[in-house]
């Protein structure tokens, strides 16, 4: 009985110090997409409101039509792209329509910041966008940029 006893410790204390090491991993890159978000910002004479996720947002005009909410249904035209300026996405100027509870994070948040009409960019942390799996075209713990404009609001 002492035998599986101290495999539970054991078990519970490699889980409890794996559980952590994962949370300061996630912190850590948090800290670094901020440190690369900033430099870009720096680079390129931009300044940013962030959010206390680590999403940074620009709003170049705010709009004037209806505000979405997290769970809205929105019609936006984007340029998705890497802080070194090449392009992994771009929708039709027309827009691509979504409900803002099915994308990444960084637009759940950072959509409702413009009105319908406004326009502006999102520099998204990794944690925010697809994290450490990465997707199909956007490598692992990667900092994603947008350009977007709030074409329409159907709530």
């Amino acid at each position: 009985m002492n035998g599986i006893k101290w495999l539970i410790v054991c078990l519970a204390l490699i889980t409890s110090v794996s559980c952590k090491k994962d949370t300061v991993d996630e912190a850590e890159q948090l800290q670094k997409d901020i440190a690369i978000i900033q430099q870009y910002l720096a680079d390129n004479g931009l300044t940013a409101e962030s959010t206390s996720k680590g999403l940074h947002y620009i709003i170049n005009s705010p709009g004037t039509g209806p505000q979405p909410t997290a769970s809205s249904n929105v019609r936006v035209a984007y340029v998705g792209y890497y802080t070194n300026g090449s392009t992994f996405d771009q929708s039709p100027s027309a827009g691509v329509t979504f409900n803002l509870q099915n994308v990444i994070q960084g637009w759940t948040e950072g959509i409702p910041k413009f009105r319908q009409g406004g326009s502006g960019m999102l520099l998204i942390p990794s944690k925010l966008a697809y994290g450490p799996k990465g997707s199909q075209s956007i490598p692992p713990n990667t900092v994603i940029l947008f350009d977007i404009e709030l074409l329409q609001v159907t709530n």
